[in-house]
């Protein structure tokens, strides 16, 4: 099994750090483009709910991103220093009150583009799992 792991401080411009991870990810493990646009674009907008949701924007607060691969499947688990949040009752972001509602898409994108997400540590961890074949 391969692993590698980042820590970013909580600032939205890190996310540039995350986004290089990711190619870089997608290069050394030759991770075909349907597979690395999904976890480019859950994997950031994770980062991103960690860093505005989770550690409130506070840059003494970090985010930690790491991956494992093995020979079927490649997993991040992104983790923040927050307080958590209450992953079982998100609202329904295709719900029609909801639909002119700028916020709320990221799990539910997350979720339609991983193979699995698990929250964990009460919402301070989501793991993002992709199958390789």
């Amino acid at each position: 099994m391969n692993s590698l792991h980042i820590q970013i401080p909580s600032l939205t411009e890190n996310l540039r750090i995350v986004e290089s991870f990711i190619d870089n990810v997608k290069e050394r493990f030759r991770l075909n483009d349907d597979i690395y646009g999904n976890i480019m674009v859950s994997v950031t907008e994770s980062v991103n709910n960690a860093i505005h949701h989770g550690n409130g924007q506070d840059a003494s607060k970090n985010v930690s991103i790491r991956l494992e691969l093995n020979q079927n499947q490649v997993t991040f688990a992104i983790t923040d220093e927050g307080s958590g949040f209450d992953y079982h009752n998100l609202p329904d972001p295709t719900a029609p009150e909801n639909i002119d509602k700028l916020g709320g898409r990221g799990i539910f994108l997350m979720k339609h583009l991983a193979d699995a997400v698990h929250f964990n540590q009460e919402g301070r961890q989501v793991e993002l799992v992709f199958y390789l074949s």
